[in-house]
């Protein structure tokens, strides 16, 4: 987060309102004229995969095999009675794998969260309307194995918001995803210790106008996420209210 200070205005709308980056994989993407066809395609896309993927034992979302049959018995997402919000936001809750009472989610409170997150593209290829150039936007489990704290696409610190020397940078919008705030408020958390083994509750997809849409925004995974919707498969390990 430190580097925001190093950048200025032109740098800042540069980073992430170009159409595509270096290591940006969108290379045959076409952006649709409008903000509500790309809307549409994302919807399309999330159905298609809702129907294409299931949880594993550990609550991992998983494609299924077209030719392995070992998968055959396991539920679609698309009929684990998902909920969609005003805003498209779509949440998943993993029955058996709830905290119990578990600790309400305020939509401020430090969160230590366990996830694997990855963000996809809604495009329509001949006629297809699917996701297309998956690409990790940010995972714990890959990584270091322990809880992501309070993760500034959850909740930028008023710290660096103040330190911020672009108008675009001092606003919370410029980094924080709100359509995952707004699902995960529909979750418990947990009150594990940060060594605990991940059992993963549930799903958040967003679509790309509930994330970062078009509008220039902080590069949280390096590169930009311009019309991306993300997924997040995650476990909320512990909680406690800001101060």
């Amino acid at each position: 987060m430190k580097k925001i200070l190093l950048y200025s205005t032109v740098a800042l709308f540069a980073l992430t309102s170009c159409r595509k980056e270096e290591d940006d994989p969108t290379d045959t993407y076409t952006e649709p004229e409008t903000v509500q066809v790309q809307n549409s395609y994302d919807d399309q896309a999330i159905q298609k995969f809702l129907t294409a993927h299931y949880l594993d034992a550990l609550g991992s979302i998983r494609a299924f095999s077209e030719t392995d049959p070992a998968d055959d018995n396991y539920t679609k997402l698309s009929e684990m009675s998902p909920v969609t919000l005003p805003s498209g936001v779509i949440y998943i809750v993993r029955q058996g794998a709830q905290p119990d009472p578990g600790t309400a989610i305020g939509s401020t409170d430090i969160i230590r969260l366990m996830s694997r997150a990855n963000s996809y593209v809604a495009a329509n290829t001949d006629g297809n309307v699917a996701f297309i150039a998956p690409f990790a936007f940010k995972s714990s489990i890959d990584g270091a194995g322990v809880p992501e704290v309070d993760p500034s696409y959850y909740y930028v610190k008023q710290s660096v918001l103040d330190a911020a020397t672009a108008d675009v940078a001092k606003q919370r919008s410029f980094y924080e995803i709100e359509g995952f705030r707004e699902a995960l408020q529909n979750f418990r958390a947990f009150d594990l210790s940060d060594d605990s083994g991940y059992n993963l509750q549930g799903v958040i997809i967003v679509p790309s106008r509930a994330a970062f849409a078009r509008d220039p925004h902080y590069s949280h995974a390096g590169y930009s996420m311009r019309n991306r919707s993300v997924i997040f498969n995650f476990q909320v390990y512990k909680t406690t209210p800001r101060p």
